[in-house]
């Protein structure tokens, strides 16, 4: 009896159910694929950026006390992840290593809209095992809209960071302006300085600022001129946080649902 009880024991440690009992191994990349597997995996073994509870995370709280790693090779040999997810995150050198070893590697595309962001978060809890929480998430963003239309009564306004940047059509930042009822004073497309001397002369009605609460950012920038800080004295509907901007997931809703809030 005690001899078939060990062999039985034996077998059950070589079958393969016994391996796939493990949690999915996931490593992210970059702190952008931190927001997304800590929100839909977050029993999964996870080995996150070393920037996953920055102040400019979202998930910053869930990724506390969770396993960090370098984006380089030889991390990623020493966990054998199960599953990559990467925004921008990731060498060259690693990435074609990871392909060679057949390791899945969920790509997060650079939304710039909404539904561009929906499509994220189908193709990543898809490519987890996790299409109920990515469907929970897309909820949550509709809901959010919902709460933001009509805030900015279709007033102008004028994104800026302390870079001096503010963004026209074609962005995530301009999809949001739209999504709480603003009408983006930027007239040209995508990412572009914004001008003291501009301001100075024709300042815009309305300024909507974003990274302006993280102090070490672009500190003697453009955005913190002082012509910039004098025309927006009384005309700044909100300063959005640095952590729905920092990444094309699904609190740019919440970004969108703030700025509406703080325009009514």
């Amino acid at each position: 009896m005690n001899r078939r009880c060990g062999a039985l024991a034996v077998l059950l440690l070589l079958t393969p159910v016994a391996a796939e009992a493990r949690p999915l191994r996931v490593l992210s990349l970059d702190q952008c694929a931190d927001q997304y597997v800590l929100a839909l995996a977050p029993e999964a073994d996870l080995a996150l950026s070393s920037r996953a509870d920055d102040p400019d995370s979202w998930m910053r709280q869930a990724a506390r006390g969770r396993t960090r790693v370098r984006p380089t090779l030889e991390a990623a040999i020493g966990f054998q992840p199960d599953v990559v997810v990467r925004y921008w995150g990731g060498e060259p050198r690693l990435l074609a290593a990871l392909e060679k070893r057949g390791t899945r590697v969920l790509n997060i595309d650079d939304a710039t809209d909404m539904a561009g962001v929906r499509e994220n978060l189908r193709s990543v809890s898809l490519g987890l095992g996790q299409e109920a929480r990515g469907a929970a998430l897309i909820a949550h963003m509709d809901r959010r809209l919902a709460q933001a239309a009509g805030g900015g009564r279709g007033r102008e306004a004028v994104y800026v960071t302390p870079g001096g940047y503010t963004t026209g059509s074609g962005s995530l930042i301009d999809s949001i302006l739209k999504a709480a009822g603003f009408r983006n004073g930027v007239t040209g497309p995508g990412y572009q300085p914004l001008g003291i001397e501009k301001i100075a002369l024709s300042p815009p009605a309305l300024f909507v600022r974003g990274f302006f609460q993280q102090w070490r950012s672009d500190w003697r920038g453009p955005g913190r001129h002082p012509v910039v800080t004098r025309a927006a004295k009384g005309r700044t509907v909100t300063d959005l946080p640095a952590s729905t901007l920092s990444c094309p997931a699904w609190f740019a809703a919440d970004a969108a649902a703030l700025l509406a809030v703080a325009a009514r």
